[in-house]
C-alpha cells in the first residue's frame, strides 16, 4: 500500500533461496531446439538402458553410430535392438543420430547437451533422472524440442534398482523444478498388459498416425501398460492408439502432447521398438517387424513430428519449423514457490506484509528501509519461428519515501544474453511510481526471436525508508 512506512519484516512462509543458486542471473548458453537439416535426434544409453536384457541402443558405437558403419543399409550394420529404427534414419539422409552416455544437461558446452538437438529419445530408461537433469528435459522440450517417451509395464526393474520406466518417467514429469503441474496433460498407469494390438483412431490429417514413413494402423503390447489423459490440465493431449476397448482419456497406448514450445510423444512399451537384433546375450523380441502391427512406421512418423521435420504441426504444435502460441514463463505467478525463478533470499514469498494479485505468491524486491539489492530472474528461449513476443507482468510500488522528484529506490527491468552481458533496460521504475494496486507492463520482444535471454529485475533500496516492489502474474506469450 502506499505509504508504508514500516521496515520489511518476511516471517511469512518464503520459499525462494531454498536449493537456488546464488542470486544473480541464469547463465544457460543455449540455442534454441530448433529443427534444421540434418534433423538431430540423441538416444539417451546413460540411464541403465542396456541393463538385464534390454538392449535399446542404434549401436554400439558411442556417441557417433557412424564410428561402426558409416553407411548401414541392413538393421545388422549397427548392432543394437534399434538399430533398425538408426538405420532407416539415418538412410534418408536427413538426421544426424547420436547417443548419450553421460548424464543430460541443457546450455552446456558438450557434444551431447541438449541444446545441440531437436528430439531426445528415452527408450525405457531404468535409472532415475537426476533434479538437473529433469530440469534439462524440460527446459529442453519448453524451448522447443521434441521428447520421445518410451515406457514399460510396471515392475520392469531391469537393473534391480527399485525403479522402473514406469516411475523414472512419472517422476520426470510430476517433481520437476521447470513444471510439475501435469505438464504435459498425462500420467503413466502402473499396469502389466501381457499383450494387445493396439488400433489407431481415424483421423487421416493426423501426421504420426499418416507421415512420409506410412499409415500407422495397430502397435503391440507384449508386456506393457498405458497412459492416462487428462486434457483439463493440456489441452494439446492427445491419444492415437489405445488398447482394444478403451478410448477417450483412458487406456491410451500411444499419445502426444506439447509444452511451452516443444512436443511430447509417448509409448507404452518398448517390444514395438525392438528388433531383434542386438549385443550377444540378450533375449529380444522383434516387435518391429511384427506382421500384425505397424510399429517402424509409427516410431519413424513420430520421431519426424517431434524434430519438426514434418513441416506440419498436424494441430498440436510445437517443434522448431513453425510458432506454436504459447506461454512461455515457468511458475509465472509464483505459486509453486521458487521453482524456475532464480531469486535473492525471500523474495518469493506468501507474506502478509504484501498482497499476491491473484493466488497466494508473489514476488517481494526490496522493501527492508536499509540499503540493499534484490533480484529475480528467468531463463527463456524465444522460438525463432514467432514473430509476437510479449513480455507482461503486473507491478505494485509502495514506499515510505515522501519526495516527488528524486528517485532514491529503482527496479530495472532487463533482458540479458547467455553470458550475462545486459542486451536491453526495458524499463526503470522507482519509489515515484508508487500507487495502490498492482498496475500490468507489458513489453514487446520479438527482436529476440532465436536467442536464449534472461529477464531480470533488480530492486535497489537506499540506505533509508523502505521502497517495495512487488511483482505477481508474469507471462511471456510468443505467437
Amino acid at each position: 500500500m502506499l505509504g508504508l512506512t514500516l521496515p520489511r519484516h518476511r516471517l511469512g512462509a518464503v520459499l525462494a533461496g531454498l536449493g537456488l543458486v546464488a542470486a544473480g542471473v541464469v547463465v544457460q548458453a543455449a540455442t534454441p531446439a530448433a529443427a534444421a537439416t540434418p534433423h538431430r535426434i540423441l538416444f539417451d544409453n546413460a540411464h541403465a538402458e542396456t541393463a538385464g536384457n534390454a538392449d535399446w541402443i542404434i549401436s554400439t558405437s558411442q556417441p557417433d553410430p557412424l564410428g561402426q558403419d558409416s553407411s548401414p543399409s541392413a538393421e545388422t550394420d549397427w548392432t543394437g535392438a534399434l538399430s533398425s529404427w538408426g538405420v532407416a534414419l539415418q538412410k534418408t539422409g536427413d538426421y544426424s543420430l547420436k547417443t548419450s552416455t553421460s548424464a543430460l544437461t541443457y546450455g552446456g558446452s558438450s557434444a551431447t547437451d541438449l541444446s545441440n538437438f531437436d528430439t531426445l529419445v528415452l527408450p525405457e530408461p531404468n535409472t532415475l533422472f537426476t533434479a538437473a537433469e529433469k530440469t534439462a528435459i524440460m527446459t529442453f522440450v519448453k524451448n522447443g524440442g521434441g521428447l520421445f517417451m518410451i515406457s514399460d509395464h510396471t515392475g520392469a526393474d531391469r537393473n534391480n534398482d527399485g525403479e522402473d520406466a514406469v516411475e523414472i518417467l512419472n517422476d520426470l514429469m510430476a517433481n520437476n523444478s521447470v513444471d510439475s503441474t501435469d505438464p504435459f496433460g498425462f500420467s503413466i498407469d502402473s499396469l502389466s498388459i501381457s499383450s494387445d494390438y493396439p488400433s489407431a483412431v481415424g483421423d487421416s490429417t493426423n501426421p504420426v498416425l499418416h507421415g512420409s514413413f506410412g499409415t500407422v494402423t495397430k502397435s503391440l503390447i507384449a508386456s506393457g501398460t498405458t497412459a492416462t489423459l487428462k486434457p483439463a490440465d493440456n489441452a494439446n493431449v492427445k491419444g492415437l492408439l489405445y488398447r482394444t476397448g478403451y478410448s477417450g482419456n483412458t487406456g491410451a497406448f500411444f499419445a502426444t502432447s506439447t509444452f511451452g514450445s516443444g512436443r511430447v510423444a509417448f509409448w507404452g512399451d518398448s517390444s514395438p521398438i525392438d528388433d531383434g537384433t542386438g549385443q550377444s546375450g540378450n533375449t529380444l523380441y522383434d516387435g518391429w517387424n511384427d506382421s500384425g502391427a505397424t510399429n517402424a512406421a509409427l516410431a519413424l512418423n513420430a520421431t519426424e513430428w517431434l524434430s519438426g521435420a514434418s513441416g506440419s504441426s498436424g494441430g498440436d504444435g510445437g517443434g522448431g519449423s513453425t510458432c506454436t502460441s504459447a506461454q512461455l514463463l515457468g511458475n509465472n505467478g509464483f505459486e509453486s514457490g521458487s521453482s524456475t525463478w532464480t531469486a535473492s533470499s525471500g523474495v518469493i514469498t506468501n507474506s502478509s506484509g504484501e498482497s499476491a494479485r491473484t493466488g497466494s505468491y508473489f514476488a517481494w524486491l526490496d522493501g527492508y528501509g536499509s540499503a540493499r539489492t534484490d533480484t529475480l530472474s528467468q531463463s527463456v528461449t524465444v522460438p525463432s519461428a514467432c514473430t509476437t513476443a510479449t513480455l507482461t507482468f503486473y507491478l505494485h510500488v509502495d514506499t515510505a519515501e515522501t519526495t516527488t522528484s528524486t528517485a532514491y529506490d529503482t527496479l530495472k527491468v532487463q533482458v540479458l544474453n547467455s553470458s550475462g552481458t545486459v542486451l536491453s533496460t526495458l524499463a526503470t521504475y522507482s519509489n515515484l511510481n508508487a500507487a495502490s494496486g498492482y498496475t500490468q507492463r507489458s513489453f514487446n520482444l520479438a527482436g529476440y526471436a532465436g536467442q536464449t535471454v534472461t529477464l531480470k529485475f533488480t530492486g535497489t533500496e537506499g540506505s533509508t525508508l523502505q521502497t517495495s516492489f512487488v511483482i505477481d502474474d508474469t507471462a511471456l506469450n510468443v505467437s
